[in-house]
């Protein structure tokens, strides 16, 4: 009888595993006995890291976004349709067109979103870089800036351990930031202040979540002239009046609020009863090695809507995709799952408008800061242009 492989989500993570999953599966899709379909909310497929880019006048947006049935292998089936419930019972997810998608190994793919709404003000007084409509907000707020303040904050999710979205991100855009008031000759008019959470995982008074990257974050922010703040953990905002407050008991004013704001899982995950996440954010209980999702054999899942303690980041879905590949192609073949995922994560952080350094960690190692430079840059660029596009096709 012919297997039915699910994949819920079409961004990156659902992307990259169906063409992989063909690939890997081509006897058997040939022999009649497997079949992939992805079911996806969009028909359009949009590389989200290349948002930071429109905020800062460096990008269009409309050449980080792909017809999604362009990007996936033939013998993958892809329709359209929102899902709105899962089944993990009898096997099936269900769509917003009320049709029943049967699985044998599904993988849920789904991402996460903004929910600015969770901090009171936030919504109304502050903008992000995670959606390409906050971001173009955000390149109209820079392009009309000539003096003030620009707040950098930062929100973890309530879930012990686990990372926003993009860990690096934050650091990134301030010192892009940075670099574009310098370009438009106004740096000197604009004061930077970068601010991070009290976080219980993360180091004391520390400005990123690893320790070795947070000791080196000073040093830089001050080279730049970037003021800095700990323990500035956003509890709400005034839109009136432009102020920042934290749970610490601080406020901060402020001319633009770039915010990293609080995430959650996508609203059917949320709404599956697989998750136990505080504060409903729906983050799935998943095997830190082989990536199912815990209490379920053939349930996997990846990407932004795991509870792990890893980036969540397209650096890390690429290391992800081929452990997980091979655990659904082993159990098909043999029985069993045969690969292990080491927390891997794998990037290049744009550190500025021209400089760019890589980065790599796993679960036993921090990540370690490295020189930035103009040759990193060139290859992040190259990578947001040309090589996401064959790896989330399956040829990288």
């Amino acid at each position: 009888m012919k297997k039915q492989i699910l994949i819920v989500g079409g961004g990156t993570a659902g992307t990259m595993t169906a063409n992989n999953l063909a690939n890997k599966l081509m006897p058997e899709i040939n022999r009649g006995e497997v079949e992939i379909t992805m079911i996806s909310d969009s028909k359009i497929h949009v590389y989200r890291p290349g948002a930071m880019y429109v905020a800062f006048h460096k990008a269009a947006g409309h050449e980080f976004i792909r017809d999604q049935r362009s990007l996936l292998m033939l013998e993958v089936d892809f329709i359209v349709d929102k899902a709105v419930e899962i089944n993990a019972k009898s096997n099936y997810v269900k769509g917003r067109s009320g049709k029943k998608y049967n699985y044998d190994y599904l993988v849920l793919a789904t991402g996460c979103e903004v929910a600015a709404d969770r901090i009171p003000g936030l919504q109304e007084g502050g903008d992000w870089f995670y959606s390409y409509e906050g971001a173009k907000k955000l390149a109209k707020k820079f392009e009309k800036l000539e003096k003030g303040r620009v707040l950098v904050t930062v929100n973890f999710p309530k879930t012990p351990d686990i990372p926003h979205q993009c860990g690096i991100a934050p650091v990134e855009t301030t010192m892009m930031l940075h670099d574009y008031l310098t370009e438009k000759g106004i740096r000197d008019n604009i004061e930077i202040i970068y601010t991070y959470p009290t976080k219980s995982q993360a180091v004391e008074n520390g400005l990123f979540l690893q320790a070795p990257t947070s000791d080196v974050l000073p040093m830089i922010f001050d080279s730049i002239n970037v003021k800095h703040k700990t323990s500035f953990t956003l509890a709400k905002v005034d839109p009136e009046t432009k102020t920042a407050y934290s749970e610490e008991g601080e406020k901060i004013e402020f001319d633009i609020l770039m915010s990293t704001p609080p995430f959650i899982a996508a609203e059917v995950i949320r709404k599956s009863g697989l998750s136990k996440a505080l504060d409903d954010e729906g983050w799935l209980p998943t095997d830190k090695k082989t990536l199912k999702v815990k209490g379920l054999e053939n349930v996997y899942t990846l990407g932004d809507t795991v509870d792990l303690s890893v980036s969540k980041a397209g650096g890390t879905i690429h290391n992800q995709v081929d452990v997980l590949v091979d655990n659904i192609a082993a159990e098909m073949r043999f029985g069993y799952p045969t690969e292990s995922y080491d927390g891997k994560v794998i990037a290049i952080a744009q550190m500025g408008l021209q400089c760019g350094m890589p980065l790599w960690y796993d679960y036993e190692e921090d990540v370690k800061p490295t020189p930035c430079s103009k040759l990193g840059s060139f290859v992040r660029l190259g990578f947001n242009k040309s090589l996401y596009w064959a790896a989330a096709r399956g040829m990288l």
